[in-house]
């Protein structure tokens, strides 16, 4: 089995409007939504993941506060990339407008 980590991505305006109107009881239901999703994945995931929060870029020039359409990260075994991101097709977060998943192959860095 490969390794893949996925990407939870939306834009930050469709972000910005879900977290304005978020309610604790939409958000419960977002969660039970999400764990139903997840469990009906069996064991192809390997690290749950979380959300993402607030970063900041480092370049050469420094380091400074950004927003990006990252919000969350997960990490599933699968045998192939298409089957990876097969496991995404229906993920609950894709119907917030503007919603997708990036899953990348993880590659082993030289011991």
């Amino acid at each position: 089995m490969k390794k893949f980590m996925a990407f939870y991505m939306a834009p930050m305006a469709a972000m910005d409007e879900m977290m304005k109107t978020m309610t604790p009881e939409k958000g419960k239901e977002f969660d039970a939504s999400w764990k139903g999703w997840k469990a009906s994945k069996g064991a192809a995931f390997v690290d749950n993941g979380a959300p993402l929060g607030k970063n900041k870029r480092v370049s050469a020039s420094g380091v400074a506060d950004v927003r990006n359409e990252m919000t969350g990260y997960s990490i599933v075994e699968a045998e192939s990339h298409e089957a990876a991101a097969a496991l995404f097709t229906d993920n609950p977060m894709l119907v917030m407008p503007g919603a997708y998943v990036e899953v990348v192959t993880l590659g082993s860095m030289g011991q």
